[in-house]
């Protein structure tokens, strides 16, 4: 197995949202891509994360190989990683090998690690509202509601997308309506209203560094997935687990 990426920021830049909420994680690489699909150890949010071969200046990949690997570590090297860096990755002794090749060439390795749980399942999610806006816009939202609670309500009516926020005596309420940069569907329902953990979406809304757009879709008492795209290069998306309220 031997890859390398031109543009490091993909693995680099997912490999540092991802290991915020995932201490280890188990990488599949395909003939395709690069997969992985993993839960944070809370079992609150799941992390699915694609690099596609067509990233890859070179990709070579004979068979399948499976990489469980300390997520920290990882980041701790690909921030070492400069814009203009060649990338490579292969494995030998039971150790994955990280040359980043540059001005110099700078050589790490990681050792692998065994992982004892199964195999991550992603769910079949179904959902009656769909929000593609601004990845800025999203941003915002949740840096302003995080001023004010820990939890955060999403409601959709029509074509009004509001993120509000309440904590012991302030309220924060960010209206999103559809225009040019945002668009929102929504099916079967006049309204879909559900509570989040601020402290999770912090965490997963750092996508942004992927793509400039993101999809955000839930239903009541139900999952989020939020999902950041760049064609034919990287899919990074999330599921998180709801706030159930009792009214």
């Amino acid at each position: 197995m031997k890859l390398t990426l031109a543009e490091p920021r993909y693995l680099k830049e997912s490999v540092s949202v991802i290991s915020d909420l995932v201490t280890e994680g188990r990488f599949k690489i395909t003939q395709d891509a690069i997969e992985l699909v993993a839960m944070d150890p809370a079992n609150v949010a799941m992390v699915i994360f694609k690099l596609l071969s067509s990233s890859f200046t070179e990709y070579n990949v004979p068979q399948q190989v499976d990489l469980a690997i300390n997520m920290a570590n990882l980041k701790q090297i690909l921030r070492r990683a400069k814009p203009n860096d060649m990338l490579t990755l292969s494995v030998a002794d039971n150790r994955l090998k990280v040359e980043l090749k540059g001005t110099s060439i700078r050589t790490f390795s990681l050792p692998l690690i065994e992982v004892d749980e199964k195999e991550q399942r992603i769910p079949e999610l179904k959902f009656p509202v769909s929000i593609q806006t601004s990845s800025m816009i999203l941003n915002e939202a949740v840096e302003d509601a995080d001023i004010v609670g820990d939890s955060v309500t999403f409601l959709v009516e029509g074509k009004k997308f509001s993120i509000i926020s309440e904590g012991d005596l302030s309220h924060a309420n960010i209206e999103i309506r559809e225009d040019e940069d945002t668009k929102i569907t929504l099916t079967g329902a006049e309204k879909v209203k559900a509570k989040y953990s601020l402290e999770y979406l912090k965490k997963m809304v750092g996508g942004s560094k992927l793509s400039d757009n993101v999809t955000i879709q839930f239903n009541k008492d139900y999952p989020l997935k939020i999902d950041y795209r760049a064609v034919d290069r990287v899919m990074l998306s999330f599921i998180l687990a709801p706030r159930v309220e009792n009214d």
